[in-house]
């Protein structure tokens, strides 16, 4: 496989720069709306995810290994929000878009894993749901909390390793001639890029991430809802059908939050020359809004958070009308 930079010129000078510039958005006069928008999407990011984290372990019911599954999720919005959000503010808003070339590893190194992660673990719903319906006498054996960990784990050590090395194989490459990066982080495409050593090996390993975090997930993910879809189908009543199917919906939401505006953004790349301002501002949104709808799709869209909710808040009002007698 070619990747775009794939020569030197003879006798060249490895260049490791200081600092990356990351562009923003450019030329558009009202962009700091835009950025006081993402920090307004991170504080309803970090005050839901922890709601649901509170609401999973303070209900004992709740601690089976759907919501395991369902922590991590949390879990992993809240650090990937984390890890783009307070650093796109500082950068864009108080005009330090210059970012140490150390500081820009270790920020493309958490954008890229709690991406993935966030990708990963609607897989592991996906099999969750997937088991459930297609074979619910056999649930509780094969999905136990233990397995669930053992599962979520092996995905954390691997994703890890993973950006690892391309963040190793990203310290290769010299940079002698921009480093001006198209993006609103220290994003790996158009970084690697700007390389004028060969990138092959970070080109390839680009593609291998992408496949592996985003690709084969939406192929696992459709495999096991056409599973789901046929498993319905042998259910006599029409009222178990949607019974079952009910709880699929919000895991069904949150796929579709999260993959529809990423496939979007990638197909327009590929068929027609997008406007780094549209990139930017697509990408962006495809990795801050998911997390900030996540928990609000499951307070709303699943019965057993809506009902610990309500039992949460008459008991709270029950010791309210105790305290004032």
């Amino acid at each position: 496989m070619n990747s775009p930079n794939s020569t030197l010129a003879p006798n060249a000078t490895f260049v490791r720069p200081q600092f990356f510039y990351i562009s923003g958005l450019s030329n558009l006069p009202d962009a700091k709306y835009y950025y006081i928008f993402l920090c307004f999407v991170y504080v309803v990011t970090i005050l839901g995810n922890s709601f649901i984290l509170f609401i999973i372990y303070m209900e004992r019911s709740l601690h089976t290994p759907k919501y395991v599954a369902v922590c991590n999720l949390a879990i992993v919005d809240v650090c990937g929000s984390t890890a783009i959000i307070p650093k796109l503010i500082h950068t864009f808003l108080f005009d330090s878009q210059f970012i140490r070339y150390e500081a820009c590893l270790a920020n493309m190194y958490f954008v890229l894993f709690f991406s993935a992660m966030q990708s990963l673990t609607l897989v592991v719903l996906a099999y969750d749901r997937f088991v459930a319906i297609c074979f619910p006498l056999r649930y509780h054996t094969i999905i136990t909390s233990t397995s669930m960990v053992v599962i979520l784990a092996v995905m954390w050590a691997i994703k890890a390793i993973m950006v690892i090395t391309a963040t190793l194989l990203f310290t290769r490459l010299s940079f002698c001639r921009s480093i001006v990066i198209t993006s609103y982080f220290c994003d790996y495409g158009p970084a690697i890029l700007l390389a004028c050593n060969d990138n092959s090996p970070s080109f390839i390993m680009g593609i291998l991430g992408t496949t592996l975090s985003f690709v084969a997930p939406v192929a696992v993910i459709a495999l096991s809802y056409v599973c789901i879809i046929f498993a319905l189908l042998k259910i006599a009543t029409q009222e178990g059908r949607l019974k079952a199917m009910k709880t699929c919906t919000s895991h069904l939401i949150l796929v579709a939050i999260f993959y529809l505006p990423i496939c979007a953004t990638y197909i327009s790349t590929l068929s027609s020359t997008i406007h780094p301002n549209a990139r930017i501002i697509n990408t962006s949104l495809a990795c801050v809004i998911p997390p900030m709808l996540n928990p609000i799709i499951y307070s709303l869209k699943t019965e057993e958070i809506m009902s610990t909710i309500k039992k949460l808040y008459k008991k709270s009002n029950k010791l309210n009308s105790y305290g004032t007698e």
